[in-house]
């Protein structure tokens, strides 16, 4: 799965990354919380998350995430974005839920850690 598949199987929207569309991905974590993000053990290809800050980005940074998916229609800070943009991360966006855009994922093969 590449995180232009993740792209489609969410109905998200490109904001910034469009030359990481290509990216295999593996693993995925969803939280809110970027404690529990890092906390949390095994790679992260793709964080998924409703919190709309640059902490997310910082965060993505930290684990070495290539992707952050913005869930719930959360408005976007062009601040984050351009964040992500020079820090080399994609960001989408989508309007669907965490719990459902998790689900989706999860059921398309996606797994949770990658080790």
């Amino acid at each position: 799965m590449t995180i232009r598949d993740t792209m489609e199987l969410l109905g998200a929207r490109l904001l910034c990354g469009a030359e990481l569309l290509d990216t295999p991905v593996y693993a995925a974590c969803g939280s809110d919380m970027m404690s529990d993000v890092l906390a949390a053990s095994g790679h992260k290809d793709i964080l998924l998350t409703g919190l709309a800050n640059p902490q997310v980005i910082r965060t993505a940074l930290m684990l070495d995430t290539p992707c952050v998916c913005f869930v719930r229609g959360k408005p976007m800070l062009e601040e984050t974005v351009e964040m992500a943009r020079k820090a080399g991360i994609c960001v989408l966006a989508t309007e669907l839920m965490l719990f459902e855009a998790c689900g989706r994922l999860y059921h398309a093969g996606l797994g949770r850690t990658h080790e």
